[in-house]
């Protein structure tokens, strides 16, 4: 074989080499950057996961009221969509609830205010992004 195939073979393995250690995090930066921006419905929300105690249903009481009378205020105000309890289909006792939030500010405001979290109802919580792709019209 010739100096000069020997030398483009080289060259081609080095230039496939250099492209396939980039591609996955280029097409990873791609896939982020596409993430973020790709809310068709310009709809970016926001959930609330709470987990609850195990025994929720008996030690909620006292609270409740508060802890309602607080969801909906922030929906009337338009910055809670919905709220609720979360658990395995046909559950007896909730696990959790969820909650989804027109902005973070509002959602964190929930956890920080809300008398379930100030009393320990709530022993976990997670905000997470949503970014609403397709829906009902």
């Amino acid at each position: 074989m010739a100096k000069w195939t020997v030398g483009i073979l080289a060259m081609q393995c080095l230039t496939a080499s250099a492209f396939l250690t980039s591609a996955p995090r280029t097409t990873a930066a791609l896939a982020r950057r596409s993430f973020r921006t790709s809310s068709a419905l310009g709809a970016t929300q926001y959930l609330l996961h709470y987990d609850y105690i195990p025994d929720v249903l008996e030690k909620r009481g006292p609270y409740r009221e508060g802890h309602l009378d607080l969801a909906k205020k922030l929906i009337a105000e338009g910055t809670c969509l919905s709220g609720g309890p979360t658990g395995e289909p046909g559950m007896e006792v909730p696990s959790g609830a969820l909650f989804i939030f027109t902005d973070l500010e509002a959602a964190q405001l929930f956890v920080k205010e809300d008398p379930y979290t100030q009393n320990g109802i709530v022993t976990g919580h997670s905000i997470k992004e949503w970014n609403v792709v397709v829906q009902k019209e």
